[in-house]
């Protein structure tokens, strides 16, 4: 559960940032990169981010929406933090407003997707929708034998 809801909120206000200063802008850095249709693929990932986010920090569709997530952060990997290398904190300087930190490479993106992989593989966890929702069924599948059984 602690890896679900950090991830969760990882993508949560990740996309919350891209929707605060406007999918439009995050659509510049899409056309830059020769993302296909990048207005569309901006508010997509906006709002996957946003949702997917949310969505597992409370253990809901957390199979359905890893695959997706996954999917931006291969993307992310390949298209921008590739070429920069591993490290993920590349500390330039230290001056008086505090440390001044250089591009980003990889080693975030791997870390997202091994943990999106370790909580799919993981399956529903004690304290999720998907657990909880998994259990009404269960409950009600008895009781609708009952009722069928019943009619005939």
């Amino acid at each position: 559960m602690p890896l679900r809801l950090m991830l969760g909120l990882g993508f949560a206000l990740h996309g919350l940032a891209k929707l605060n200063r406007g999918p439009e802008r995050f659509a510049e850095i899409l056309r830059a990169l020769a993302i296909p249709h990048p207005g569309m693929t901006a508010w997509a990932t906006t709002l996957l981010e946003l949702g997917g986010g949310l969505a597992l920090m409370l253990g809901f569709a957390v199979i359905p929406v890893s695959v997706p997530l996954g999917a931006v952060m291969l993307t992310a990997l390949v298209k921008v933090h590739l070429p920069l290398g591993f490290s993920g904190v590349r500390l330039l300087a230290v001056t008086s407003r505090g440390a001044e930190f250089g591009p980003v490479g990889y080693e975030l993106n791997l870390l997202y997707l091994v943990g999106l992989l370790a909580i799919a593989l993981g399956g529903r966890s004690p304290w999720s929708v998907d657990r909880w929702l998994r259990a009404r069924r269960r409950a009600a599948q008895p009781a609708q034998a009952a009722e069928t059984s019943t009619t005939r």
